[in-house]
Protein backbone atom coordinates (compact mmCIF):
# COMPACT_ATOMS: atom_id res chain seq x y z
CA UNK A 1 0.00 0.00 0.00
CA UNK A 2 1.65 3.74 -0.62
CA UNK A 3 2.86 5.21 2.11
CA UNK A 4 0.05 8.42 2.49
CA UNK A 5 2.43 10.23 4.77
CA UNK A 6 5.90 10.41 3.32
CA UNK A 7 7.06 12.78 5.47
CA UNK A 8 6.44 11.01 8.43
CA UNK A 9 9.18 11.19 10.98
CA UNK A 10 9.72 8.58 13.72
CA UNK A 11 9.66 10.89 17.17
CA UNK A 12 12.92 8.97 18.30
CA UNK A 13 14.69 9.73 15.59
CA UNK A 14 13.83 13.16 15.63
CA UNK A 15 14.36 13.45 19.62
CA UNK A 16 18.06 11.90 18.30
CA UNK A 17 18.38 14.61 15.51
CA UNK A 18 17.49 17.32 18.22
CA UNK A 19 19.90 16.08 20.80
CA UNK A 20 22.64 15.88 18.04
CA UNK A 21 22.17 19.33 17.14
CA UNK A 22 22.31 20.46 20.90
CA UNK A 23 25.48 18.57 20.93
CA UNK A 24 27.23 19.80 18.48
CA UNK A 25 25.93 23.78 19.30
CA UNK A 26 27.69 23.03 22.68
CA UNK A 27 30.94 21.55 21.52
CA UNK A 28 31.05 24.35 18.81
CA UNK A 29 30.56 26.90 21.72
CA UNK A 30 33.16 25.05 24.44
CA UNK A 31 35.99 24.72 21.18
CA UNK A 32 35.78 28.81 20.81
CA UNK A 33 35.66 29.74 23.88
CA UNK A 34 38.34 27.59 24.85
CA UNK A 35 40.21 29.05 22.41
CA UNK A 36 39.95 32.53 23.77
CA UNK A 37 39.98 31.59 27.01
CA UNK A 38 44.02 29.78 26.35
CA UNK A 39 44.68 33.28 24.49
CA UNK A 40 43.39 35.37 27.74
CA UNK A 41 45.99 33.06 30.15
CA UNK A 42 48.37 33.61 27.96
CA UNK A 43 48.58 36.80 27.88
CA UNK A 44 48.41 37.32 31.26
CA UNK A 45 51.29 33.77 31.87
CA UNK A 46 53.62 35.75 28.90
CA UNK A 47 53.70 39.81 29.76
CA UNK A 48 53.01 39.42 33.63
CA UNK A 49 54.20 36.37 35.81
CA UNK A 50 56.98 35.35 33.58
CA UNK A 51 58.47 38.75 32.71
CA UNK A 52 57.99 39.70 36.43
CA UNK A 53 59.63 36.73 37.13
CA UNK A 54 62.91 37.46 35.19
CA UNK A 55 62.98 41.26 35.99
CA UNK A 56 63.07 40.34 39.41
CA UNK A 57 60.08 43.25 40.22
CA UNK A 58 58.25 41.04 42.51
CA UNK A 59 59.87 38.72 44.72
CA UNK A 60 58.86 35.16 44.00
CA UNK A 61 56.31 34.94 47.43
CA UNK A 62 54.73 37.79 46.17
CA UNK A 63 54.51 36.63 42.59
CA UNK A 64 52.68 33.38 44.25
CA UNK A 65 50.71 35.37 46.08
CA UNK A 66 49.62 37.47 43.06
CA UNK A 67 48.75 34.53 40.71
CA UNK A 68 48.76 31.75 42.48
CA UNK A 69 48.41 28.37 39.85
CA UNK A 70 48.09 30.85 36.77
CA UNK A 71 50.32 28.88 34.69
CA UNK A 72 49.49 25.72 35.41
CA UNK A 73 46.02 26.36 34.37
CA UNK A 74 47.45 27.99 31.21
CA UNK A 75 49.25 24.92 30.96
CA UNK A 76 45.94 22.18 31.70
CA UNK A 77 44.47 24.68 28.83
CA UNK A 78 46.98 23.86 26.69
CA UNK A 79 46.39 20.06 27.05
CA UNK A 80 42.60 20.33 26.56
CA UNK A 81 42.08 22.29 23.35
CA UNK A 82 43.93 19.66 21.06
CA UNK A 83 41.28 17.41 22.24
CA UNK A 84 38.82 19.41 21.70
CA UNK A 85 40.22 20.56 18.21
CA UNK A 86 40.06 16.73 17.63
CA UNK A 87 36.43 16.05 18.65
CA UNK A 88 37.76 14.10 21.25
CA UNK A 89 35.44 15.65 23.73
CA UNK A 90 35.32 12.59 26.42
CA UNK A 91 39.10 11.89 26.66
CA UNK A 92 39.97 15.32 26.34
CA UNK A 93 37.58 16.22 29.55
CA UNK A 94 38.35 12.52 31.20
CA UNK A 95 42.46 13.60 30.94
CA UNK A 96 41.56 17.71 31.97
CA UNK A 97 39.37 16.38 35.23
CA UNK A 98 42.70 16.16 37.10
CA UNK A 99 43.54 19.79 37.38
CA UNK A 100 40.21 20.89 38.79
CA UNK A 101 42.21 20.96 41.97
CA UNK A 102 44.11 23.86 40.47
CA UNK A 103 40.71 25.85 40.40
CA UNK A 104 39.83 25.35 44.13
CA UNK A 105 43.49 26.01 45.04
CA UNK A 106 43.15 29.84 43.03
CA UNK A 107 39.68 30.08 44.37
CA UNK A 108 41.12 30.24 47.97
CA UNK A 109 43.95 32.21 47.00
CA UNK A 110 41.99 34.93 45.70
CA UNK A 111 41.64 36.99 48.50
CA UNK A 112 45.23 36.80 49.30
CA UNK A 113 45.57 38.04 45.34
CA UNK A 114 44.00 40.38 45.65
CA UNK A 115 44.94 42.07 48.29
CA UNK A 116 48.82 41.51 47.21
CA UNK A 117 47.63 43.72 44.03
CA UNK A 118 46.32 46.64 45.25
CA UNK A 119 49.25 46.76 47.78
CA UNK A 120 52.09 46.63 45.51
CA UNK A 121 50.39 49.08 43.17
CA UNK A 122 50.20 51.55 46.33
CA UNK A 123 53.38 50.89 47.39
CA UNK A 124 56.08 49.87 44.53
CA UNK A 125 56.26 52.56 42.23
CA UNK A 126 58.11 50.42 39.74
CA UNK A 127 55.23 47.28 39.93
CA UNK A 128 52.88 50.13 38.86
CA UNK A 129 54.94 51.82 36.13
CA UNK A 130 54.80 48.03 34.56
CA UNK A 131 51.86 47.26 35.12
CA UNK A 132 50.58 50.19 33.65
CA UNK A 133 52.91 49.61 30.42
CA UNK A 134 51.76 46.11 29.97
CA UNK A 135 48.07 46.38 30.02
CA UNK A 136 48.98 49.41 27.42
CA UNK A 137 49.56 46.89 24.70
CA UNK A 138 47.05 46.28 21.76
CA UNK A 139 46.55 42.37 22.72
CA UNK A 140 44.97 43.35 25.62
CA UNK A 141 42.09 45.54 24.28
CA UNK A 142 42.18 47.79 27.47
CA UNK A 143 41.66 44.73 29.73
CA UNK A 144 43.07 45.20 32.92
CA UNK A 145 45.09 43.17 35.07
CA UNK A 146 42.63 43.33 37.70
CA UNK A 147 39.68 42.09 35.21
CA UNK A 148 42.03 39.37 34.03
CA UNK A 149 42.79 37.48 37.50
CA UNK A 150 39.07 36.58 38.32
CA UNK A 151 39.01 34.90 34.82
CA UNK A 152 39.65 31.20 35.71
CA UNK A 153 36.76 30.72 38.36
CA UNK A 154 34.12 32.95 35.98
CA UNK A 155 35.21 29.88 33.07
CA UNK A 156 34.65 26.84 35.42
CA UNK A 157 31.20 27.74 35.76
CA UNK A 158 31.46 28.08 31.41
CA UNK A 159 32.58 24.33 31.97
CA UNK A 160 30.16 23.16 34.28
CA UNK A 161 27.16 24.92 32.09
CA UNK A 162 28.56 23.65 29.00
CA UNK A 163 30.23 20.13 29.48
CA UNK A 164 26.93 19.52 31.49
CA UNK A 165 25.04 19.84 28.15
CA UNK A 166 27.43 18.60 26.72
CA UNK A 167 26.73 15.31 28.52
CA UNK A 168 23.22 15.76 28.68
CA UNK A 169 22.68 15.62 24.57
CA UNK A 170 25.11 12.90 24.11
CA UNK A 171 23.65 9.57 23.44
CA UNK A 172 23.96 6.61 26.20
CA UNK A 173 25.39 4.59 23.49
CA UNK A 174 28.01 7.20 22.18
CA UNK A 175 31.59 5.98 23.24
CA UNK A 176 32.44 8.88 25.12
CA UNK A 177 28.80 9.28 26.92
CA UNK A 178 30.39 7.80 30.15
CA UNK A 179 33.94 9.96 29.59
CA UNK A 180 31.28 12.82 29.51
CA UNK A 181 29.22 12.31 32.42
CA UNK A 182 32.00 12.10 34.60
CA UNK A 183 33.66 14.64 33.77
CA UNK A 184 30.04 17.07 34.37
CA UNK A 185 30.08 15.27 37.69
CA UNK A 186 33.60 16.44 38.99
CA UNK A 187 33.10 19.78 36.93
CA UNK A 188 29.77 20.45 39.04
CA UNK A 189 31.59 18.83 42.58
CA UNK A 190 34.20 21.47 41.70
CA UNK A 191 32.44 24.47 41.33
CA UNK A 192 29.92 24.01 44.15
CA UNK A 193 33.60 23.66 45.97
CA UNK A 194 34.38 26.94 44.59
CA UNK A 195 31.22 28.63 45.81
CA UNK A 196 31.43 27.37 49.58
CA UNK A 197 35.09 29.38 49.56
CA UNK A 198 34.03 32.08 47.90
CA UNK A 199 30.91 32.50 50.42
CA UNK A 200 32.99 32.19 53.36
CA UNK A 201 35.60 34.74 51.96
CA UNK A 202 32.57 36.97 51.85
CA UNK A 203 31.11 36.21 54.70
CA UNK A 204 34.84 36.54 56.38
CA UNK A 205 35.01 40.19 54.76
CA UNK A 206 31.56 41.35 56.16
CA UNK A 207 32.47 40.20 59.23
CA UNK A 208 35.59 42.44 59.47
CA UNK A 209 33.69 45.29 58.23
CA UNK A 210 31.18 45.18 61.24
CA UNK A 211 34.04 44.94 63.35
CA UNK A 212 35.31 47.97 62.41
CA UNK A 213 31.93 49.50 62.55
CA UNK A 214 31.91 48.48 66.24
CA UNK A 215 35.12 50.82 66.90
CA UNK A 216 37.62 47.48 65.59
CA UNK A 217 37.59 46.03 69.15
CA UNK A 218 35.01 43.82 68.99
CA UNK A 219 37.28 40.46 67.78
CA UNK A 220 34.15 38.30 69.27
CA UNK A 221 32.43 38.93 66.02
CA UNK A 222 35.01 36.71 64.13
CA UNK A 223 33.41 33.31 65.74
CA UNK A 224 34.12 30.58 63.82
CA UNK A 225 30.82 29.62 61.99
CA UNK A 226 29.19 33.03 62.38
CA UNK A 227 27.46 34.18 59.12
CA UNK A 228 26.35 37.38 58.55
CA UNK A 229 22.83 37.46 57.11
CA UNK A 230 21.89 41.43 57.05
CA UNK A 231 22.00 44.82 58.38
CA UNK A 232 19.71 47.95 58.34
CA UNK A 233 17.63 50.23 60.48
CA UNK A 234 14.77 49.76 62.27
CA UNK A 235 12.69 51.53 65.09
CA UNK A 236 12.62 49.74 68.30
CA UNK A 237 9.01 50.81 69.86
CA UNK A 238 9.22 50.91 73.52
CA UNK A 239 6.64 50.15 76.31
CA UNK A 240 6.62 53.97 76.92
CA UNK A 241 8.13 57.07 74.79
CA UNK A 242 8.69 57.47 71.42
CA UNK A 243 10.43 55.00 69.38
CA UNK A 244 13.66 55.04 68.46
CA UNK A 245 16.16 54.48 65.65
CA UNK A 246 18.89 51.59 66.14
CA UNK A 247 21.04 50.06 63.58
CA UNK A 248 20.34 46.07 63.85
CA UNK A 249 23.05 43.80 62.70
CA UNK A 250 21.77 39.96 62.06
CA UNK A 251 24.26 37.08 61.84
CA UNK A 252 23.30 33.71 61.99
CA UNK A 253 23.17 32.82 65.77
CA UNK A 254 22.87 36.55 66.99
CA UNK A 255 21.11 39.42 67.01
CA UNK A 256 22.91 42.40 67.66
CA UNK A 257 21.18 46.18 68.37
CA UNK A 258 23.75 49.18 68.25
CA UNK A 259 23.56 52.65 68.53
CA UNK A 260 25.13 55.23 66.07
CA UNK A 261 28.57 56.98 68.55
CA UNK A 262 28.77 60.81 68.24
CA UNK A 263 29.64 62.63 65.03
CA UNK A 264 31.74 64.81 67.45
CA UNK A 265 33.79 61.62 68.73
CA UNK A 266 37.70 62.42 67.60
CA UNK A 267 38.42 58.63 67.11
CA UNK A 268 35.37 56.68 66.77
CA UNK A 269 32.69 59.36 64.52
CA UNK A 270 30.55 57.09 62.21
CA UNK A 271 31.01 53.73 64.30
CA UNK A 272 28.48 52.18 66.39
CA UNK A 273 28.23 50.81 70.26
CA UNK A 274 26.43 47.30 70.87
CA UNK A 275 23.81 48.21 72.65
CA UNK A 276 22.17 44.21 73.40
CA UNK A 277 22.97 40.92 71.65
CA UNK A 278 19.83 39.18 71.47
CA UNK A 279 20.66 34.63 70.91
CA UNK A 280 18.28 33.30 68.07
CA UNK A 281 17.74 30.04 69.53
CA UNK A 282 15.99 31.75 71.80
CA UNK A 283 14.46 33.93 69.93
CA UNK A 284 10.05 33.66 69.11
CA UNK A 285 8.75 35.80 66.35
CA UNK A 286 5.75 36.93 65.16
CA UNK A 287 4.29 39.47 62.84
CA UNK A 288 2.10 42.04 64.57
CA UNK A 289 0.85 43.86 61.69
CA UNK A 290 2.25 43.94 58.59
CA UNK A 291 0.24 40.97 56.83
CA UNK A 292 -1.12 42.64 54.01
CA UNK A 293 1.37 43.94 51.58
CA UNK A 294 0.60 47.21 51.64
CA UNK A 295 2.71 50.30 52.10
CA UNK A 296 2.18 51.46 55.74
CA UNK A 297 5.01 49.35 56.92
CA UNK A 298 4.96 46.65 59.97
CA UNK A 299 5.67 45.71 63.69
CA UNK A 300 7.96 42.40 63.91
CA UNK A 301 7.71 41.10 67.99
CA UNK A 302 10.75 39.66 69.01
CA UNK A 303 10.54 37.71 72.82
CA UNK A 304 13.38 36.36 74.67
CA UNK A 305 13.12 34.08 78.06
CA UNK A 306 13.64 38.06 79.58
CA UNK A 307 12.83 40.59 77.00
CA UNK A 308 10.32 41.45 74.46
CA UNK A 309 11.75 43.33 71.45
CA UNK A 310 9.10 45.42 69.02
CA UNK A 311 10.71 46.48 65.80
CA UNK A 312 9.60 48.61 63.15
CA UNK A 313 9.85 49.48 59.81
CA UNK A 314 7.74 52.02 57.42
CA UNK A 315 9.10 49.94 54.70
CA UNK A 316 6.40 47.11 54.00
CA UNK A 317 9.13 44.93 52.20
CA UNK A 318 11.85 45.92 54.06
CA UNK A 319 9.86 44.40 56.97
CA UNK A 320 9.30 41.34 54.84
CA UNK A 321 13.39 40.99 54.20
CA UNK A 322 13.71 41.71 58.02
CA UNK A 323 10.97 38.99 58.62
CA UNK A 324 12.12 36.35 56.29
CA UNK A 325 15.74 36.50 57.46
CA UNK A 326 15.09 36.18 61.36
CA UNK A 327 13.05 33.45 60.65
CA UNK A 328 15.81 31.70 58.95
CA UNK A 329 18.39 32.40 61.41
CA UNK A 330 16.36 31.25 63.76
CA UNK A 331 15.11 28.05 62.16
CA UNK A 332 18.98 27.41 61.77
CA UNK A 333 19.54 27.61 65.12
CA UNK A 334 17.10 25.63 66.11
CA UNK A 335 17.33 22.47 63.76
Amino acid sequence: MENLCPRARCPVQEQRARWERKRACTARELLETERRYQEQLGLVATYFVRILRAKGTLRPPELQALFGPWELIYGASQELLPYLEGGHWGQGLEAFCPHLELYTQLAANAETSWTTLQGQLKKSKRFRRFVRLQEGRLEFGGLQLQDLLPLPLQRLQQYENLVVALAENTSPNSPDHQQLTRAARLISETTQTVHAIRQKQKNGQHLQRVQALLGGRHTKWLTSGRWFLRQGWLLVVPPRGEPRHRMFFLFSDVLLMAKPRSPFHLLQSGTFACRALYPMAQCQLHRVFGHSGGHCGGLLSLSFPHEKLLLMSTDQEDLLHWYDSLTSAISSQKN
